[in-house]
């Protein structure tokens, strides 16, 4: 009787364990379960999230790669305005520096006409520039020559001449200067050393000065 009651209590201590280890098991199993559920929402939904559908990826990098030729195209009209606007300028500033450079051309060697001989014998060649101005003055009123070499009109026609044949005025013998008719006056001069030697015809021009007409290169003073 007692060996029975021994078989009887470790019999229900084994279905016991047994038990326990199915429940155990099965909580383990559940607990997994729902971690890997958990888990597969939380990830999943994320990288759904950030995820495009194919068609929708599509369709962005569809409209990035108009919208880039778009601006390359832009970038591109951009340069060729740009390059038109260099040309356009390059063009103004080679006009401008050929004006300028015919500006400074001395107005002497563009229009001047050299003939052979003049007016007697003694005349090597005969200069005529049309392009020739005034020299200016300081003189006011009616204008009459005056021959004296205290007087401003002496001064002013004397820079007539120099300006006429280059001779500095600090470089010059005055042989002869007077009248040569109503408002004209001639000079004979020579640079210092008798080198170049000229005769000088000028005009008065009422309000501007003395202004050369014509410039005789002397092969001698008389």
């Amino acid at each position: 009787m007692k060996g029975n009651n021994r078989e009887s209590r470790f019999g229900k201590r084994e279905k016991r364990k047994k038990t326990n280890i199915i429940l155990n098991s099965l909580i383990a199993l559940v607990i997994i379960l729902i971690i890997v559920v958990s888990a597969k929402i939380f990830f999943g939904g994320n990288n759904n999230d950030q995820a495009l559908p194919a068609d929708e990826q599509t369709a962005s990098e569809s409209k990035q790669n108009e919208k880039n030729k778009e601006d390359k195209g832009n970038d591109i009209e951009q340069n060729k305005d740009k390059d038109v606007e260099k040309a356009d300028k390059e063009s103004e500033e080679e006009e401008k520096e050929t004006e300028e450079k015919a500006e400074k051309e001395p107005e002497e060697d563009k229009e001047q006409v050299v003939t052979e001989g003049g007016s007697g014998p003694d005349v090597e060649k005969t200069i005529e520039n049309p392009a020739w101005k005034p020299v200016g003055t300081s003189q006011t009123g009616e204008h009459t020559a005056v021959y004296d070499q205290n007087h401003a009109d002496w001064q002013e026609m004397l820079s007539a001449i120099s300006y006429a044949t280059g001779v500095d005025q600090g470089n010059m013998t005055v042989w002869f200067l007077g009248n040569n008719g109503p408002n004209s006056s001639v000079g004979t001069i020579s640079t210092k050393d008798q080198s170049e030697k000229y005769r000088v015809y000028i005009d008065w021009v009422d309000g501007e000065g003395w202004k050369p007409s014509r410039v005789e290169v002397l092969n001698e003073i008389n």
